[in-house]
């Protein structure tokens, strides 16, 4: 009985971690989107982002919508992405 107790805590608390992850949905105001290729650029440097998982881009408005797994990335490592390829980037909504 006590060999399952054991078991059963070691057990939870391997899936812990698993509880708190989450899929995040995070939108970001991008400059320099000047012409039709830039959102392409924008959306497919956001993308290579490991954790990301879409990429959804508005030339129009200026705003990149990205879901992306938070346990291997996070809204910061995804701007400097985008900042690297020459399109700073900067959340403006967090959504859950």
């Amino acid at each position: 009985m006590k060999s399952f107790s054991i078991c059963t805590v070691i057990g939870a608390l391997m899936l812990a971690p698993a509880a708190w992850a989450g899929e995040r949905t995070v939108t970001f105001a991008v400059d320099n989107m000047t012409c039709a290729s830039c959102p392409y650029i924008v959306k497919t440097t956001m993308a290579a982002v490991p954790g990301v998982a879409n990429v959804t881009v508005s030339f129009e408005a200026k705003t990149a919508t990205v879901t992306f797994d938070d346990t291997k990335t996070n809204a910061d490592a995804i701007a400097a992405a985008s900042m690297n390829a020459g399109y700073p980037a900067r959340p403006t909504q967090q959504g859950s």
